[in-house]
């Protein structure tokens, strides 16, 4: 089978996976991302490598994981990491480019802090920091250009901080038009780059990453009314109690104010983050529309998927932060190219960082830098190549430094927490992840399979955190010297516990 030859990566933040209709939500108003699902492959068992912007998005532009590209908090939170990859990393754009391809990124960068997308070779206005830069000079000209309002806002919902202050902003309805909007001025964008590239004949890479459906979810009258709060199902984990799990998730939940606001309010926001995925999934809409009517549908291979998802409510939370939930670490994942069946599901394990690969794949250039990334590409042709059973993510602060890594098999949850208790889930018996099993005796043998593998792993990898698990856990028997004091004078052969 012969590979199309352009790639479209429309990419969200912070996005859920069951606002879309295609995962199960009956009341998703999201027929576009429904239509790429049933037209490609759906991928159950996507995972972000760590559910924060910043690593996450290096991630994608290196294919390799967090610790070892070293990008590992967002700047606007950053607790003493670096802020830019250094000079001369390797990333796939550039890869791209050398293969002759035009490369463009439309929509947020958040990968960096004194580098932009063009030093990575991407075309494109660089749009700067975490949320809707509503004041930066291209959106404006674009209102200006259309006699468009500027951006203004009502009805702000928020909660109380633990010092009694304001929390921070969680919504609110914005006074401008649809055509008004960043999203709307995205893709807008996106259909004008799309345009020329179309004209120049090049194969290209382009890429669309929106801001939402980030906090605080800013949308207009028809969508910040789209949805009826009274039809919204409250997240079954809104009955987090914290017993038996590390104390910060509790700390979390008061930072992010959620008791302090009645549950009306709690259902009115998932409305509304429902509202904003809406008003996403119509913009992807006029984007596929003008992919069509340049006749590049057959040509070009499209990928849907986020940096990383959000509470929302669930666990008495929103945002993300140190607490490694399904609701922030699994996210949707859609890819069609063409020729490749049609409405495949598949279940493997899989990862954000596995589309650098797939991306190299498609554009027939050789994955060897991308250590940590694997093509999708057999899967999404409908192949069973083998593939682990299992993924790993992790951790490593926002706001203050919080290590930590994670293990997710078939049914079962290991997260490894240095500083407090870590956590175990059935998530056969406990998809909700409330019943912390970890120090149960019953679960020992498990929790000591899982403590072993997740150890091999990230020995295998070079994650140095296996240091401390080795020291603190049953990691099951050794074939090395886990201490690196190297002044033992006793030799040792054999098994090392």
């Amino acid at each position: 089978m012969s590979s199309p030859r352009n790639i479209l990566f429309l990419m969200t933040d912070q996005h859920r996976v069951d606002t879309l209709g295609a995962y199960g939500n009956a009341l998703a108003r999201t027929p576009v991302l429904d239509e790429l699902a049933r037209t490609g492959t759906r991928f159950d068992r996507w995972y972000t490598p760590t559910a924060i912007c910043t690593p996450a998005r290096a991630s994608l532009l290196t294919g390799q994981a967090p610790f070892r590209h070293k990008l590992l908090a967002n700047q606007e939170r950053n607790v003493g990491y670096s802020e830019d990859l250094p000079d001369g990393a390797w990333t796939f754009p550039q890869a791209l480019r050398d293969r002759g391809y035009n490369c463009g990124l439309i929509g947020k960068w958040h990968a960096g802090t004194a580098k932009t997308p063009a030093d990575y070779g991407l075309d494109g206005v660089h749009l700067p920091g975490w949320h809707n830069p509503v004041d930066h000079p291209d959106y404006l000209r674009y209102l200006a250009e259309r006699g468009l309002p500027p951006y203004r806002i009502s009805d702000r919902i928020r909660g109380t901080l633990p010092n009694g202050g304001p929390g921070n902003l969680l919504a609110a309805r914005l006074h401008q038009p649809l055509e008004a909007t960043f999203e709307y001025y995205l893709a807008t964008r996106t259909i004008e780059m799309l345009h020329r590239y179309a004209d120049e004949g090049r194969p290209f890479f382009l890429a669309l990453h929106f801001f939402g459906p980030h906090l605080p979810y800013i949308v207009p009258d028809e969508y910040f009314d789209l949805v009826d709060p009274g039809s919204v199902p409250l997240p079954r984990s809104i009955a987090e109690t914290f017993h038996g799990k590390p104390p910060v998730q509790r700390n979390y939940s008061a930072h992010w104010t959620f008791d302090t606001m009645p549950i009306e309010q709690s259902r009115k926001l998932i409305a509304v983050y429902w509202g904003y995925v809406a008003l996403i999934d119509s913009q992807l809409g006029r984007v596929l529309a003008a992919l069509a009517e340049l006749g590049l549908t057959d040509d070009t291979s499209v990928f849907f998927t986020c940096d990383h998802g959000e509470f929302t409510g669930a666990h008495r939370l929103h945002d993300k932060g140190p607490a490694m939930y399904e609701d922030i670490y699994r996210t949707p994942g859609l890819i069609r190219v063409p020729g490749a069946p049609a409405g495949q599901v598949r279940d493997e394990f899989v990862s954000l960082t596995d589309c650098t690969a797939t991306i190299l794949q498609l554009a027939g250039v050789a994955a060897d830098e991308p250590v940590d990334s694997r093509s999708l590409l057999p899967l999404v042709r409908g192949e069973a190549p083998a593939w682990q059973p299992d993924v790993v993510a992790e951790f490593h602060g926002h706001h203050f430094p919080y290590p930590q890594r994670m293990l997710r098999t078939e049914r079962y949850k290991l997260v490894v927490n240095p500083d407090s208790t870590n956590e175990l889930y059935d998530l056969a018996l406990d998809p909700d992840e409330l019943l912390n099993l970890y120090e149960l005796p019953e679960m020992a043998p498990v929790r000591s399979t899982l403590m072993g593998r997740l150890y091999t792993l990230l020995r295998e990898r070079g994650d140095n955190f296996h240091h401390w698990m080795a020291s603190m856990y049953d990691v099951g028997d050794l074939d090395h010297d886990p201490t690196l004091s190297g002044l033992d004078e006793s030799s040792y052969s054999g098994n090392v516990r």
